[in-house]
């Protein structure tokens, strides 16, 4: 194709790209008074091809490619990544060269192993919006009733710890075996699950470094609801918020719930006022090539994004004034 050709289509897709954003009804971001926090799986995000146009051998990702990946990336304030892999020149690209000098990143080990299949887990976050808390880990899972050591994780789930203003947040990602058939997945998810209660939780203080948990990443659940998969997610307490229920996470023709957002209700100082979403940017790029081939390109996830209101300020004013903490806050309600 040539290069003018090449441009102009870009372009073109920029343009389709960013109605279909607009269309996600995903927040702007606002100084002080909220965050976007968000998950995707980006499909083997390791090298890339460096010119906007095909690669005839691989990798298929190209520049034209990370242009689009960069326009939804940038809506988000922090954002997990699933897939990342053992070369991490793509997503380095993506953060240093096309995001900027305002954005960094955090990413784990490779996962050791054949099921581990070479990958890590990232999060890239805005430093105009949040810095890095300090906290960083691997979720080891401790031994088991009898002594003997437990079973791992294929892929290690990761947590790290963020601040946006006064406010800590806590995010971890996973992603989860995917295994023959959806049966294979049981283990993991009851496991994390129970862990996440059991020690996350129950540790968790306003002051200590887990504060406000969210959960988020690849759970490889495949609906919601009665599930069973899903009903492993969910029983020890995490909440999916009720926006993002009914959104597939996939573009395939089947809907497919791989990708969660979740936290626990009385673990949660932030507040979420219900506004959530999915970007389905299918269809909007790549539209000479079918899904699968856009996919390479893309990613066949979607991602999902939640706004959490950080503005305290009523909070703090009727502390300074002395009102009584227990009693309802007299200036929660004035009108803006």
């Amino acid at each position: 194709m040539d290069s003018t050709i090449i441009r102009r289509t870009i372009i073109e897709d920029i343009i389709r790209l960013r109605r279909r954003i607009e269309k996600s009804r995903i927040p702007a971001k606002h100084v002080d008074r909220n965050l976007i926090i968000g998950t995707w799986n980006l499909r083997a995000f390791g090298d890339i091809y460096r010119q906007l146009e095909e690669n005839p051998g691989n990798p298929k990702r190209n520049l034209r490619a990370m242009a689009y990946i960069a326009e939804i990336v940038r809506r988000f304030d922090v954002l997990a990544i699933q897939e990342v892999k053992r070369d991490t020149s793509g997503v380095r690209m993506l953060v240093k060269e096309l995001l900027g000098s305002n954005w960094g990143i955090i990413i784990s080990d490779v996962a050791g192993g054949s099921k581990g299949n070479n990958e890590r887990l990232a999060f890239i976050y805005d430093k105009r919006r949040v810095q890095p808390s300090g906290l960083a880990g691997e979720i080891v899972l401790p031994p088991t009733a009898d002594g003997n050591p437990a079973q791992q994780f294929d892929r290690t789930p990761y947590i790290v710890g963020f601040q946006a203003g006064q406010e800590k947040f806590s995010l971890l990602t996973t992603h989860i075996r995917y295994g023959k058939n959806p049966t294979d997945r049981m283990g993991e998810i009851s496991a994390l699950a129970q862990y996440i209660a059991a020690e996350i939780r129950k540790r968790a203080t306003p002051s200590s470094e887990e504060s406000n948990l969210i959960v988020l990443g690849d759970f490889n659940i495949d609906d919601r609801g009665n599930n069973p998969l899903f009903q492993a997610f969910v029983y020890t307490g995490l909440m999916v918020p009720a926006e993002l229920l009914n959104l597939k996470t996939t573009y395939n023709t089947k809907p497919k719930f791989y990708d969660q957002i979740a936290w626990f209700m009385d673990g949660l100082d932030l507040l979420s006022e219900g506004r959530a979403g999915v970007i389905d940017f299918s269809g909007s790029v790549f539209r000479e090539m079918t899904l699968e081939q856009m996919s390479f390109r893309l990613s066949d996830h979607l991602p999902l994004w939640v706004e959490f209101i950080i503005d305290r300020t009523s909070e703090r004013m009727a502390k300074e004034l002395g009102f009584d903490p227990a009693a309802p806050n007299p200036f929660a309600s004035v009108p803006d």
